[in-house]
Formats: structure tokens, C-alpha cells, sequence
């Protein structure tokens, strides 16, 4: 025990050791020396340094409880029922003997409790503290309370637990960390833990590789359970895959590994599973036992822990380096923890052995390993020096309170008779009301749960080789800021394990899907294991790990690796660009050829080559050659209404008329020669009006077709997003692509039937008979147009109006050269031929 006297005293159960003792089977007489055996956790010892210091500092402080001081009282819970219920017992009754609701010393003025540590160690004491409406304020968690008892009179001096669920969660999402294992204490708030991340954390992507429980020492150690439930602990953790393990536990949960066979002997598997990322709950702090000395806790290296936050306290750590077992008064824990601590008997020992080192008292508790005892205050052991100074102000409210109720009494009476007769149970509107800045400069309240109000750092710490632990601040997490601000992270400062290379280590089932890919879920695996497959054409994924492709806009297409959109580009067949420029060029050169060749007949129209087959056709046939030539500028440049509408037609149309020509020059040919016969009756059909009958009928056909085109569904300007991926296609839409396949099919009939006849007549006399070269010309028309259906269809965007202005190009020029450049040559480069006599006079 720990007492310290006090005009008010407030108690505490707290946990510095365990007695530990062999299974005994009654199969024989217990040995008369065989006793319980007390282990020590010395890490635990700071916390009753902490309650002295809180009192200490708080009666040096005039302005806190004035001419009243305070005392304590402190029991060791062992973390054992039996021993916390008669250790909460001596609390309320303080006296040499315990009777229970009897109290005998009048100056017993027990006014809280604060205490325990861990859970159902918390759930003991408010058991019996709640028969006497007696505040107790709990330095852990203990959301097990509320569970067990609703209604509990019991304050909770770290923040929620929720809230570090919250934190360990937005550690995970923050890293990336999906595949992770965990570890709990065997105990119904372990239990509950599990029931409570469990769903958080898959609803949010994050799969268990592995949960585990770790065994919970009890007062008879069952070392067979241990070493069976450690053998699976070990196995899980080999798993390279999963390379952070979310711990919770009790308080000294972490000494525990010392009892996992595989974990503690130093042999090649242990290097395999010292690459891990820890996380672990404030409750759980890396200690261990006294006899752990030699344990190499390199296994917990890469921590991320929570803590309250809180800076430094100014002079704790003196007062804390100043304790020795031969000075400090009333200090009944100190002996032990120096004995366990520093490995020595002090001399008035009556087991003294001559081979085990004396303590003198100059021991240094700087030089004790991390694992045994921080110099630094702890998380825990800020959160009784808090609880200490909650009741103090609670008590120091309702001091003045009191006070005013008693004016004319005397301060020494108020402080004997008022407070003393007062019901206690009246400092919880106090407390739940409380508002103060502690020394280390945090404001310290409660809610209506009557849970503190508090931020959670994030710690890393940093294990040296001789045992010593570096705590770096890494991270922060408040609900009280806004939501994205409630987390944040220092990766630089966070201290990963050599194993990691100082790197941020992965821990997946698989690999991050890249951009470009997405995931396909394994059957009968967890989510988080899957496969990465490419995304199908036309869609992309632009980040890692996407559950399924997306398609981009109508204005973006994928990119070559399928990870973003690109904007499309608007394109059309312009001037601009070398197609668009080349086309409009041959075009021009072929119109001005054409006007040339049509000069040129002109010029030289009363030539015999000129004058024959009609000169009329010939003209007809020039001219229509010219129009189509210059109907390929309407295919060029950016698509319009306008152009829509005319560009199909007006080519339908010109080019029947120059097909009627050829056709209406081919049939006079043979209709002449027909003629030539001895009473023959063809030769009234000859003359200016069949060939005009022949050209203007076939003509006339092709405007219906397009007239009704045009009534049915016109052509019109559209934009296709479809043909080509990269690019936003203005074009002309046909409307009916029946009437234009109808109208490009009445001009091949025509081509056919032209050919057809001039094939037939072109073995036919005469010196001016042109049949055989529209034969030629009506061949290569016939190619062309032919060639144009597979490529038209083939061919997309832009390029579809670049086939057939090649096309109509290439069969006009066809038609052009075949049938003029022969005449052409003879009127220009060989005149001397071009002479009735002379032709007449050749043949012959």
C-alpha cells in the first residue's frame, strides 16, 4: 500500500504486480514453505508516482483547496477479483482489521477512487463504489463497464475507445495497409473489440489475414495453453503478406510474448516476423515482466501506439529521479519494484543471499530498459494525474459551495463538519461539469458520457539496442477539428524496422491493381485478394485498385495504356492539313485540264475530230467532267447544311449526266454504223434529238431518285462519336443510306450498260468510231467505283470523304483521258491527220 494523510483523501487501485502460482492437483500435500509468488511489472511503478506528484503539486498550490490538503490512499489490485474487492473494501473501511460498512477512523474521508487500469479490474471496484455513490474516475478504458451494469457512477480519463478504433482505421486507409492481422486479449473485451473493427473495417476495404487471441495470465499459470495458442500466434505472423498486426490488450498484454515459446528464443524463424507494423491500442503499453530482463524487445519495433495528448510535465521527472527506497515515506510499492527493478536485496532482508547485489539506493532509474521503466510520464500515468486534479477542482467547487452554505461557520469548521456530513455523491455534478487547463497546458472536461474530451497522438517508438525507447510524436487524431483535419500524419518522422529498408512497407494480399486494370475477386478468397485484369477497350481506370473500369465522356477517349482520357479532337477534311490541300489541288489541275481540252474542241470545232460522234455530247460530256471536278470542293471544309444537301445530290446528278453522255455517244456510234445498211429505217432515229432524249431521260431518273432523297430524309451535318476513338468527326450524315446506295447504283447500271455497249462496238469500222476508247474509259470508271464500296466501308471519319473524292477524281479523270487525250493529241501535236481525206485515205 501507499498512503499518504490528508484532510481528504482519495483512494486508488492500481496495478504494479500479479502473484503468480503452480497449477496444484491435491495429489499430494502442498510443501509448508510454498507460497504465491508476487511478480512486478515495473513499468507500473510510474503510476504511483504520478498520483504523488498530482497531490503533491496540488497542495503547494494556494489557489486549489485552500487550508485543506489532500492525502491518498493506493492498493495493488493484483488483477485479481478476490484481491480488488478486498483491497476496494479497505478503501471504505480503513482500519487494521476490515469491517465492511463500518467506519471506525473518523478521519477516513474518502471522497473518490481512482482506479483501475484495466477493464474488469474497473468493473470490480464500481461494484462495490456504486453501494456508496462514491465518484471513480478510470485511468483505461473500459467500455466493458457499460455493457456489464448500465448506470455505472464512473468517469473514463482517456477519450473514448471509438476514437481510437477511428484512429487505427484512418492509420490503415492512410498507408494503404488492407491485409493485416490481429491479436487480442482472450476476455469479453477483446470479444467485443473484434465484434466492433470487424465490420468498420471490411465496410471499408480492409480484409483480416488472421485473428488471434492472446492468452490471459491467471492466477494459476497454465504454460500448456500458452505455449499452443503462441505456436498459431507464430505461424500467422510468418505470413510476408501481412505486415501490420492491430493489437489489443490489457495493459501488460505485450509481456506476454515473453511466454510464446517461438516468439522469445532467439533462432532464424524470429527474424522472419521482427518486420512487422504494430498497432496498438493506449491501453496496451510494451512492458514487461521483472524477470523479462534479458527479453530483446526488437519484436515491437516498428510501433504506431496511441497516447493522450499531453506535453511534458515541468518537474516530474526530478521528482521522479529523486525517489529512493531508503527516503520515501509511506511507500509500500517502492521496496518491491527496487528489488525486481534493479536485480538487489536491500540488507534487512530476511532471504538476503550473499550472491545477489545489496541495493544501495543510488541505483539510477535512467538506466533501467524501456520495457522496465520511462523516465518520461506515460500516457497512463498522465491520465491519474488528470483524474487527480478533476476531483481536486470537483472538491474545491463544492468546498465554496459548502462555505457558502456555512458563512458564520469557521474555516477549521466548515472543513470538519460541512464537507465531512455532506453526501458525496453530490461532487458528480462537480465533476461532470468541471472545465481546467492542466500543467501541461490541455483543457480537460468531460462529456455527457462522462469520458474525457481529448485528442490521441499517434507514437512511434524507436527501440535502442540497450533497451531504451525514443517516443516520437508522428501523428495526431481529434474529432473535434473538422473532418479533414480530424487525422493527420508525418510519414517522414515515422521510424520503420530495418527490415523495411526505411520504406513504407506494404501490407496486401495482392499487389495494387495499376491504372489501366482493375479488380476480378478470387472466389472463395477475401476481397481484399484479387486479380489484376486489363481494362476491356474503350474504358479506363484512372487510379490503383478501381473495382471496375469507367468508359470516358464523348469528348475524351483512353489513353494508349487505358489510365485517362484524352480530349478528342474536333476534325474534318479541311484545307488545312496536306489531304484536304492535295485533293482540292488535283481537283483544280483536273477542272483547269478539263476547260483546256473543252478550249481546245472549241477552238478547233469544225476539225473532222471535233464535228464527230455529236458535238453536242462531246460538249455536254466536258462540261459535266468540269462540274464534277468542282463538285469535290462541297466534300471539302467544314461540314454545313448547305453542303449537306447539295454535295451528295449535285455529284448523283452531274455524274449521271456525263455517264448519259458516254452512254448516248456509245449507242449513236452504233446506231450510225447501223445506219450505213442498205434500207435500213435507223437512220431517222439519227440526229441532235435522240441524244438529248438518251442524256436527259437517264438524267431525269437520277434527279427523281434524289428529289425523293431529299423529301425522305436530306442529308444533314452531324458529329460522330463513334468511328473514331481519338477523334470528334464532323461529317455529313447520307440520312437515308438506302437512297444513296440507290443513287450510286443507278450510276453504276448506267457505267455498265455504256460499257456493255461500247464492249460490243468496238470492233466496228470507221475512223472515227470512239468505241473502243470508251470501252477503255467505261473499264476503268468500272474499277474505280467498284473498289470504292469496300474501301468506303472500311475506311471511318475523315477518311470516308477522302475515298470518295479520290474516287469521283480518279474515274472523271479516267473518263477525261481515255476518251480526249486521244483527240486531243491528233488536233494538237498531229494535225496533219486531222483531215477527212486523209483519214478516209489512212483507213483505206
Amino acid at each position: 500500500m501507499y498512503h499518504q494523510p490528508g484532510d481528504f483523501i482519495i483512494g486508488g487501485i492500481a496495478f504494479h504486480g500479479l502473484f503468480m502460482s503452480s497449477p496444484r492437483p491435491f495429489s499430494e500435500e502442498p510443501l509448508p514453505d510454498s507460497r504465491d509468488e508476487l511478480i512486478v511489472v515495473p513499468k507500473k511503478y510510474q503510476h504511483l508516482v504520478a498520483f504523488a506528484f498530482a497531490i503533491k503539486e496540488i497542495n503547494e498550490n494556494p489557489k486549489i483547496l485552500p487550508n485543506l490538503t489532500l492525502g491518498f490512499h493506493i492498493y495493488d489490485s493484483y488483477d485479481n477479483a478476490r484481491r480488488t474487492f478486498h483491497e476496494t473494501m479497505l478503501l471504505l473501511s480503513f482500519v487494521a482489521r476490515l469491517v465492511p460498512n463500518y467506519m471506525c477512523n473518523i478521519q477516513n474521508n474518502l471522497i473518490s477512487v481512482i482506479g483501475g487500469l484495466d477493464p474488469e479490474i474497473s468493473l470490480h471496484v464500481a461494484n462495490i463504489l456504486d453501494i456508496y455513490k462514491i465518484p471513480q474516475l478510470i485511468y483505461g478504458t473500459a467500455p466493458v463497464m457499460n455493457d456489464k451494469t448500465p448506470g455505472l457512477p464512473f468517469y473514463q480519463m482517456v477519450p473514448q475507445e471509438a476514437l481510437q478504433i477511428e484512429g487505427i482505421l484512418s492509420l490503415l486507409l492512410h498507408f494503404r495497409w488492407t491485409w493485416i492481422g490481429l491479436v487480442y486479449i482472450d476476455n469479453d473485451n477483446g470479444e467485443r473489440f473484434v465484434q466492433a473493427v470487424s465490420p468498420m473495417f471490411t465496410q471499408r476495404g480492409i480484409c483480416f489475414a488472421f485473428i488471434e487471441r492472446i492468452p490471459k495470465l491467471t492466477y494459476i499459470t497454465e504454460i500448456d495453453v500458452i505455449v499452443e495458442q503462441g505456436e498459431k500466434i507464430y505461424d500467422k505472423l510468418l505470413d510476408r503478406k501481412a505486415n501490420v498486426v492491430v493489437g489489443h490488450a490489457e495493459s501488460y498484454s505485450s509481456a506476454i510474448f515473453k511466454h510464446l515459446p517461438h516468439l522469445s528464443q532467439q533462432e532464424h524463424g524470429v527474424n522472419k516476423i521482427k518486420g512487422k507494423v504494430w498497432i496498438t491500442t493506449a491501453q496496451m503499453e510494451i512492458s514487461s515482466f521483472s524477470y523479462q530482463r534479458s527479453w530483446d524487445a526488437e519484436l515491437f519495433q516498428s510501433v504506431l501506439s496511441f497516447r493522450m495528448h499531453f506535453n511534458d510535465l515541468p518537474g516530474f521527472k526530478s521528482f521522479e529521479e529523486s525517489r529512493n527506497p531508503f527516503s520515501t515515506k509511506g511507500d509500500g510499492f517502492i521496496r518491491d519494484f527496487w528489488q525486481q527493478a534493479f536485480q538487489c536485496i536491500f540488507p534487512d532482508t530476511a532471504e538476503n543471499d550473499m550472491e545477489v547485489e545489496v541495493c544501495t539506493g543510488r541505483e539510477k532509474l535512467e538506466s533501467l530498459p524501456g520495457c522496465f521503466f520511462e523516465t518520461r510520464m506515460t500516457g497512463q500515468s498522465y491520465s491519474i494525474y488528470t483524474a487527480v486534479y478533476a476531483v481536486a477542482h470537483a472538491l474545491h467547487a463544492l468546498h465554496d459551495m459548502s462555505s457558502t452554505k456555512d458563512k458564520h461557520r469557521t474555516m477549521m469548521d466548515a472543513k470538519r463538519n460541512s464537507l465531512q456530513n455532506d453526501q458525496w455523491w453530490q461532487l458528480h455534478q462537480f465533476l461532470r461539469s468541471i472545465s481546467f487547463n492542466s500543467s501541461a497546458q490541455n483543457e480537460v472536461f468531460f462529456n455527457g458520457n462522462g469520458e474525457v474530451v481529448a485528442g490521441l497522438d499517434v507514437i512511434n517508438f524507436k527501440i535502442f539496442s540497450n533497451g531504451t525507447f525514443r517516443h516520437v510524436k508522428v501523428g495526431r487524431m481529434d474529432l473535434r477539428s473538422s473532418p479533414d483535419q480530424a487525422f493527420s500524419i508525418d510519414e517522414d518522422a515515422i521510424i520503420w524496422h530495418s527490415w523495411f529498408n526505411q520504406t513504407r512497407p506494404l501490407s496486401v494480399c495482392t499487389e495494387s491493381c495499376h491504372p489501366g486494370s482493375s479488380k476480378q475477386v478470387k472466389e472463395g478468397e477475401p476481397h481484399c485478394c484479387y486479380d489484376c485484369i486489363p481494362c476491356p477497350e474503350g474504358k479506363i481506370s484512372n487510379q490503383e485498385d478501381m473495382n471496375d473500369c469507367e468508359k470516358c465522356s464523348d469528348k475524351d477517349y483512353p489513353s494508349k495504356n487505358r489510365d485517362f482520357c484524352i480530349p478528342r479532337t474536333v476534325t474534318f477534311l479541311s484545307y488545312e492539313e496536306p489531304l484536304g490541300l492535295s485533293l482540292a489541288f488535283f481537283a483544280l489541275s483536273f477542272s483547269l485540264i478539263t476547260a483546256l481540252v473543252m478550249g481546245t474542241f472549241m477552238k478547233h470545232h469544225n476539225t473532222p475530230i471535233a464535228k464527230a460522234n455529236n458535238q453536242n455530247l462531246t460538249y455536254t460530256l466536258l462540261i459535266s467532267l468540269l462540274l464534277c471536278f468542282l463538285c469535290t470542293f462541297l466534300f471539302i471544309g467544314h461540314p454545313q447544311e448547305r453542303t449537306c444537301l447539295l454535295r451528295q445530290t449535285a455529284f448523283a446528278i452531274i455524274f449521271s449526266v456525263a455517264v448519259s453522255s458516254v452512254l448516248a455517244k456509245t449507242i449513236m456510234v452504233v446506231l450510225a454504223f447501223m445506219a450505213t445498211k442498205p434500207g435500213s429505217r435507223i437512220r431517222m432515229w439519227l440526229g441532235k434529238e435522240l441524244a438529248i432524249s438518251i442524256v436527259l431521260s437517264c438524267s431525269l431518273i437520277q434527279a427523281s431518285i434524289c428529289i425523293v432523297w431529299l423529301g425522305i430524309s436530306p442529308p444533314f451535318p452531324d458529329v460522330d462519336m463513334h468511328s473514331v476513338a481519338e477523334e470528334i468527326v464532323l461529317e455529313c450524315n447520307e440520312g437515308s443510306v438506302t437512297m444513296f446506295y440507290c443513287a450510286l447504283g443507278y450510276m453504276g447500271f448506267l457505267a455498265f450498260i455504256s460499257f456493255t455497249v461500247a464492249f460490243l462496238s468496238r470492233k466496228l469500222p470507221g475512223s472515227f468510231n470512239e468505241s473502243k476508247f470508251i470501252t477503255f474509259s467505261m473499264l476503268v470508271f468500272c474499277s474505280v467505283w467498284l473498289s470504292f464500296v469496300p474501301s468506303y466501308l472500311s475506311t471511318k471519319g475523315k477518311y470516308m470523304v477522302a475515298v470518295e473524292i479520290f474516287s469521283i477524281l480518279a474515274s472523271s479523270a479516267g473518263l477525261l483521258g481515255c476518251i480526249f487525250f486521244p483527240k486531243c493529241y491528233i488536233i494538237v501535236l498531229r494535225p496533219e491527220l486531222n483531215n477527212r481525206e486523209r483519214l478516209i485515205r489512212r483507213k483505206n
